[in-house]
């Protein structure tokens, strides 16, 4: 309920931008070349992400680090590459990350 909470209040306040525009980041940084709304692909469904990390406090971070870093054995053997600021800003990362943990609708 909090990470809704502040979704609602980063949105209003414009720290990240609507759900629509989030698509259209990770479509632009291609992040859904390996990854699709509800099904997994190479890598977990943006959908199964959000419930895997539904109300952990620390899931918004977590998950910046997995992107940042990459590597392997959360979702299995496949590994995920690094992403660096390069393919996607550390402002579009974070309004990625928050459309994925709001449950990712287009």
């Amino acid at each position: 309920m909090r990470t809704k909470v502040l979704l609602v209040v980063a949105l209003a306040l414009g720290f990240i931008q609507p759900a629509s525009a989030s698509y259209e980041v990770v479509k632009k940084a291609r992040c859904v070349s390996c990854h699709a709304l509800d099904k997994k692909m190479v890598g977990p469904a943006f959908r199964d992400i959000a419930a895997k990390y539904a109300g952990q406090a620390d899931g918004q971070a977590a998950l910046f680090a997995k992107v940042r870093e990459g590597g392997s054995g959360v979702w299995g053997q496949i590994p995920m590459t690094p992403n660096d600021e390069a393919k996607i800003s550390d402002d579009n990362l974070n309004a990625a990350i928050a459309w994925i943990l709001a449950g990712a609708e287009k």
